[in-house]
């Protein structure tokens, strides 16, 4: 990595680092052991991934066996007698995580800052590796503190290549701060939390292990809940533009009118679309490889599609379900589709608002710095859990809900209005031409027959009947 890169790098980057031989490692890193409750809590199936779980639509078939349970890792490293390292950067023993080795590097004195720790995680033996490759994680470092409630964490979401193989925080801590607990008899104890993700951009995918997921939700959710709620507002203004009557219309008329004059038929085929490039707009709009909240945020997509599934199954089945939805997914079809009347669907949903949130039991969190305050699902309360993970569930649905019905709209229904509208203004030409046309007809003959008029008007010849001045008058009529 140059220099060049690394002034250029924000708060997360990567140090430099050049090749001195064969690595040596300092300290010592273990696997980090769950406590009691963290073995309770993932012997409990979460509720995320018990909607998950609930069909295999959403996965392939090659994916079936990937579990991100089996991709997440927690380590421990623990550096005893900290301030008597003169080193000018510290590496760990490697570790595996998604059968990729990775490792960690502290840089006591900081790297390329002054009075910082900086820490990263690397890619082990990266030079090695075939061409082309790269690993795609987010991770969580922290420097624990003796006051557990104290301990430092950040994370962040990184996409690691040959060029970006290390990656982490130039300023993790001030170093005047590194003595206000967390050396705890001259050791410094570092965790690590890698997650790796296999991202699909053809549709929302799994991220997280459950456990880490219960960690991330109490941080993040309300990050989430903001992201929805402006996604929401956004299509929402949309959605009542697409309903509104013209300026001067009445009521009834504009999409309205052009929906209700449709034959049944018609409406059938433009209430669905193919599920398949909505899933993918949908992964294209809300993952962010930059952003620590995309993996919960996926997550929740995954949750909130699956729910639609089942609520499109209860429907097509002629019964009812917890949560009616106005639109929901057919699998067999392999479409989103609207569950009633289009415009009472549209209607519901922009008065659909999103219970208020509870009151946050929860850790504060940076999203876009990724840093937050310490806190693992552990000393949190079963209840306040179930209830984090149920929201983003909600969001999710709330999401996928809004965001197939605003491209169906857009998509299907309101290019099915506009074309319908260009056709009606082309006829309505058409007819004006028409009658342009036989006006320059009917003003050909008149002037035709005005000189005859005139010689049967001559002295000798006949007077004009009554049924010539009907005649002259029916073309005067036309001619107006």
């Amino acid at each position: 990595m140059s220099q060049a890169r690394l002034r250029e790098a924000l708060s997360a980057g990567g140090p430099t680092t050049k090749d001195r031989g064969p690595p040596v490692s300092d300290g010592t890193l273990t696997v980090t052991p769950d406590t009691p409750e963290a073995v309770e809590w993932r012997s409990r199936r979460s509720i995320i991934d018990s909607i998950a779980s609930c069909s295999t639509y959403l996965d392939d078939d090659d994916d079936a066996s990937t579990n991100p349970g089996d991709l997440y890792g927690r380590f421990t490293w623990k550096i005893d007698k900290f301030s008597d390292i003169n080193k000018r950067e510290l590496r760990s023993n490697t570790f595996e995580v998604g059968n990729y080795k990775w490792y960690i590097l502290v840089y006591p004195q900081g790297c390329d800052v002054a009075n910082h720790l900086s820490l990263f995680l690397c890619v082990a033996d990266y030079d090695k590796l075939l061409p082309g490759w790269s690993h795609f994680a987010q991770f969580t470092i922290a420097v624990v503190n003796r006051d557990p409630k104290a301990s430092k964490y950040s994370d962040t979401l990184h996409r690691f290549c040959k060029k970006e193989h290390d990656w982490g925080w130039k300023k993790f801590m001030e170093l005047g701060k590194v003595g206000e607990g967390f050396t705890v008899q001259d050791s410094l104890v570092i965790k690590a939390q890698v997650q790796i993700l296999r991202d699909r951009p053809h549709r929302p995918f799994r991220c997280l292990d459950a456990q880490y997921r219960r960690e991330l939700v109490r941080v993040y959710l309300s990050n989430v809940e903001g992201i929805a709620r402006r996604f929401v507002e956004e299509r929402r203004a949309w959605l009542a533009r697409l309903l509104a009557p013209p300026a001067g219309a009445s009521a009834g008329e504009g999409f309205r009118g052009f929906w209700a004059g449709l034959a049944p038929p018609a409406r059938f085929e433009l209430s669905c679309d193919a599920a398949g490039p909505l899933l993918k707009a949908a992964v294209k709009r809300f993952f962010n490889e930059k952003e620590v909240t995309s993996t919960l945020v996926m997550d929740g997509l995954v949750a909130g599609c699956k729910a639609l599934e089942a609520a499109g199954r209860a429907f097509l089945a002629g019964g009812r379900y917890e949560t009616p939805s106005g639109v929901l997914i057919d699998a067999v079809r392999g479409v989103f589709f609207f569950a009633g009347d289009v415009v009472a669907v549209l209607e519901a949903l922009l008065g659909d608002a999103l219970p208020p949130a509870p009151a946050p039991d929860r850790a504060a969190g940076d999203a876009a710095a990724g840093t937050r305050a310490a806190g693992e699902p552990d000393d949190v309360s079963r209840d306040s859990v179930e209830r984090d993970e149920r929201r983003l569930a909600d969001l999710g649905r709330w999401i996928m809900e809004t965001f197939a019905a605003a491209e169906i709209a857009r998509l299907r229904l309101e290019a099915a209005w506009i074309e319908a509208e260009t056709i009606k203004r082309q006829d309505a030409l058409i007819r004006e031409e028409e009658l342009l046309s036989q006006e320059e007809q009917l003003k050909a003959a008149l002037r035709s027959e005005q000189p005859q008029q005139r010689l049967d008007s001559a002295p000798g010849l006949e007077s004009p009947g009554l049924d010539d001045f009907a005649h002259m008058g029916l073309i005067n009529d036309l001619l107006e």
